[in-house]
């Protein structure tokens, strides 16, 4: 079986597990924004409910969603500009003349479901990303979307002190967390055991290490990784930093001396991704 198939049939099974939770789970969500429901049909990830959108005439973007809603037999319903706002939330933006009902997006079970997620990676090319007290939707979205272009294979969030996959976070990462698989833990420091258990070594961007990102040899970045990221201002806990394998410092030349966390997580992850394809192609490191 080609490497190709076997990552197919691992995301199959994932979407299995997934599907058995979709049909339990209750409430209808309201999606906005043309991307997020382009990627939210694309990935079939949640329930498909039906598809609003304003009466004609449409723009080819509109029209491209219609199409692939009929495309997959999902219903698609005319309805009234007012209609629309009203389904609106507060801080949706601009509906951008759309509204996809759906399900809930599915998250996986704990560590053992993420990795399982991830197997068609192969041992030593797997990249999950862990969230330490990252509450803010917005934060998490622009991660997501960070992770997914990066090539990440997973999420954790903590069942506390972390924001639900709501609509404001699917479009806050411009669709991309409805590719991605997300699990939710209990105990975080546990979480990160079981994953060293696993092979996984474990890194962090902290203000406070020592070492500089740029300065750290490939060889400590080598093999399965996680990347773990704190609250803006909190950091990390005293406990998660006790797990951490390489904590990282990002530099700073400038006069202010921190980063959005989205930001420091997507220096972090394209500074792997680059040493990654240069260690691939039998570059220098």
């Amino acid at each position: 079986m080609t490497r190709r198939r076997i990552l197919m049939a691992h995301r199959s099974e994932v979407h299995r597990t997934e599907r058995r939770r979709k049909s339990t789970a209750g409430g209808v969500e309201r999606l906005h924004g043309r991307h997020v429901i382009e990627e939210a049909l694309r990935a079939r990830r949640r329930s498909l409910h039906r598809l609003l959108v304003k009466p004609r005439p449409l723009g080819a973007e509109l029209q491209g969603l219609v199409d692939l809603a009929r495309g997959m037999g999902l219903p698609v319903v005319e309805t009234d500009g007012a209609r629309l706002s009203e389904l609106a939330q507060p801080g949706d933006g601009a509906l951008q003349g759309a509204v996809l009902e759906a399900g809930s997006l599915p998250e996986l079970n704990g560590v053992a479901e993420l990795c399982a997620s991830a197997e068609g990676a192969g041992v030593g090319n797997r990249r999950f990303v862990v969230l330490d007290g990252v509450e803010d939707p917005q934060n998490v979205g622009g991660i997501a979307r960070v992770m997914d272009a990066a090539g990440v294979n997973g999420l954790i969030l903590t069942r506390r002190r972390a924001p639900p996959l709501s609509p404001a976070l699917a479009r806050a990462s411009a669709g991309a967390i409805e590719w991605l698989p997300v699990a939710r833990v209990t105990n975080l420091v546990r979480a990160l055991k079981e994953l060293k258990s696993e092979g996984f070594w474990v890194v962090a961007a902290d203000p406070e290490a020592s070492v500089d990102l740029y300065a750290l040899p490939d060889r400590l970045l080598r093999g399965d990784l996680v990347v773990v990221l704190g609250a803006e201002g909190r950091g990390l806990r005293p406990a998660v930093r006790g797990a951490i394998d390489h904590p990282i410092r990002i530099p700073m030349r400038g006069n202010v001396d921190s980063l959005n966390v989205a930001t420091a997580g997507a220096v972090l992850l394209y500074e792997l991704l680059r040493r990654a394809s240069t260690q691939s192609t039998g570059g220098p490191g």
